[in-house]
């Protein structure tokens, strides 16, 4: 059972990404980003991957190509020039819109057989297994 619930996350987190960069024309990797500046505001790139739970690294591949686009503005720390802070651009929240608005899409199609009830018992038993790997009751 376990493999299985791996096994069809992986495939809902491809099927996933692939429609929002075929739609919105960005990943879900690069989606997240957005999200987190979205919601936490302006943030040292350090920041940025404790709030996504990320290797330093990888979040600085993610933000250069997002700034290469002009999604986000990256500035100098004015003591400290290898510290950047991490600003969403107007287009960006543009982006990050679109990128929204397919990803619900992408989910609705996905999970569109099942019923109402079927939703909230799934809601339900994915908030048990939340609160099992994270310990927060809030999930």
């Amino acid at each position: 059972m376990g493999l299985s619930f791996l096994t069809l996350a992986h495939s809902l987190r491809e099927q996933v990404d692939q429609h929002l960069t075929a739609t919105a024309g960005l990943s879900l990797s690069r989606t997240k980003v957005l999200q987190a500046l979205a919601g936490h505001g302006t943030l040292h790139q350090a920041e940025l991957a404790t709030v996504l739970g990320q290797a330093p690294r990888s979040v600085t591949q993610i933000v250069e190509g997002l700034e290469r686009l002009g999604l986000v503005s990256r500035t100098g720390h004015p003591e400290d020039r290898r510290r950047k802070t991490v600003t969403l651009t107007p287009a960006g929240r543009t982006a990050l819109a679109a990128a929204e608005e397919a990803g619900t899409h992408a989910l609705r199609q996905l999970f569109g057989p099942l019923t109402q009830r079927q939703l909230t018992d799934l809601e339900t038993l994915l908030s048990l297994v939340r609160t099992t790997l994270t310990g927060d009751e809030a999930g």
